[in-house]
């Protein structure tokens, strides 16, 4: 049965010594206000970019190292997290309702389900 899915969040992971001034350049550097979720204090968006693409930020852990990652959104996550494997990534951690992974390079990147609405049935590529 045929999946959709698309790239649709760059995440920029920050740990707390570093979150507030790393949202803040990245603001400054899009002319995007940062909007803070208001149901979770870990998470910003500056908003989406061309082709609908969401630039997020979101408070970490302490120890882990600041870096971005990809959020692929999907009306099937199974499919894609099987689709994905086939071309070489491997799963790192089940997330609940999500999840972790890693491409052929060993760059992590998240499978998840539809986040970003109008977008994803705008941009949305459908597989086979």
């Amino acid at each position: 049965m045929p999946h959709r899915s698309r790239l649709a969040v760059l995440m920029l992971d920050l740990p707390p010594d570093l979150h507030d001034a790393g949202r803040a350049f990245w603001s400054g550097a899009t002319g995007h206000e940062a909007s803070p979720d208001p149901s979770d204090e870990n998470w910003s968006s500056l908003g989406a970019f061309a082709g609908g693409f969401h630039l997020e930020v979101q408070r970490t852990g302490h120890g882990t190292p600041p870096r971005w990652h990809v959020d692929v959104e999907t009306d099937d996550v199974d499919a894609e997290v099987a689709r994905l494997e086939a071309l070489g990534a491997r799963r790192i951690a089940d997330m609940g309702g999500f999840w972790q992974m890693k491409d052929p390079a060993g760059m992590v990147f998240d499978v998840v389900g539809v986040q970003t609405g109008e977008d994803f049935e705008r941009h949305a590529r459908t597989w086979p």
